[in-house]
């Protein structure tokens, strides 16, 4: 059953553009890019998704030793193409256990990192890349600033601005985010249909974080 689609920030239901209004509408934050369903891991989600990606589909690459790909989701409809792409993964906790990642590609005012990362949103905020940076890592040649934001201790996260898009990177535990130490430097899926890079990456089973966090809010 195909799922409806609700608001990035809080997962409530969206009303879709009427006569007044070129933009999906939530009561509580206004136009937004309505989110939709989870996309279950596997080739088929990915051919699907990466026609519509407007921004980046990020994985760390080379993958840390034993984790997969968990699953997918994007924020944006049909004519706007997906404005904000999340990617799951999961794999060994580093202090045992299994662990979950969601990295996150969005344009500004997306808030569906935000929202995974246990923010209000929709951005991470003035000041938080006040200090050096926590971590950096390379895409295409490129050195990306990321700043470890303090959100609990159920996660960790890690945000900063790559090709004109927010990134985050949100680890579940926070024992997880221990893997930042590993990951090195980032690879776009969408390099597939562009000649690039044609190893697709290892799917694994459906993320359990990314369908309990992007769950649509009943009422």
């Amino acid at each position: 059953m195909k799922t409806e689609p609700s608001c990035p920030r809080c997962g409530r239901a969206v009303q879709p553009p009427g006569l007044w209004t070129s933009a999906w509408q939530c009561d509580v934050h206004g136009a937004v890019a309505p989110l939709q369903g989870v996309r279950a891991p596997g080739t088929s989600s990915l051919e699907a998704l990466l026609p519509q990606a407007r921004v980046p589909v990020w994985i760390p690459w080379p993958l840390p030793a034993n984790w997969v790909v968990t699953g997918f989701a994007e924020a944006g409809d049909e004519r706007s193409g997906a404005l904000a792409t999340v990617v799951a993964l999961s794999g060994p906790d580093p202090l045992g256990g299994v662990g979950e990642i969601a990295i996150v590609a969005e344009d500004p005012g997306v808030g569906l990192g935000a929202r995974l990362a246990g923010l209000d949103g929709p951005d991470p905020g003035n000041g938080f890349d006040a200090a050096a940076a926590d971590a950096k890592l390379r895409f295409d040649g490129h050195e990306i600033a990321l700043w470890n934001l303090a959100v609990g201790r159920d996660r960790a996260v890690y945000t900063g601005e790559a090709l004109a898009h927010w990134l985050w990177i949100v680890f579940a535990s926070a024992d997880t985010g221990l893997l930042m130490c590993e990951i090195n430097s980032l690879r776009d899926l969408r390099d597939i249909n562009d000649g690039g890079v044609a190893l697709e990456p290892p799917f694994g089973a459906a993320s359990p974080f990314l369908s309990r966090v992007l769950a649509p809010r009943e009422g």
